[in-house]
């Protein structure tokens, strides 16, 4: 595992705590992909409700809170794929 994956899936888990209700995908681009559902954080590749995929550049500010989700959406930089509503849930988590 990357030392990028490994520091967002501690991040990830600092933010949300006891996992998250519904399943996503953080697919960083040239890295890998994190799960986060209700089992809480881990490194995969399984299917879930939304895939977000976005740079290692995008992801770091999305999770240290530089990047609003909302913004980097409207702008390209991440991508999602699946249930926009889980999407916009987990991005109100991360806030």
């Amino acid at each position: 595992m990357s030392d990028i994956l490994s520091h967002a899936i501690a991040a990830l888990a600092e933010k949300l705590g006891d996992g998250f209700d519904g399943s996503a995908k953080f697919h960083i681009e040239g890295e890998g992909s994190i799960i986060v559902d209700s089992d809480g954080v881990r490194e995969g590749d399984d299917d879930t409700d939304v895939t977000m995929t976005a740079s290692a550049e995008t992801f770091q500010g999305i999770i240290e809170g530089d990047v609003n989700p909302t913004m980097a959406f409207m702008s390209g930089k991440l991508k999602i794929d699946g249930n926009m509503g889980a999407a916009m849930k987990l991005g109100a988590a991360l806030s």
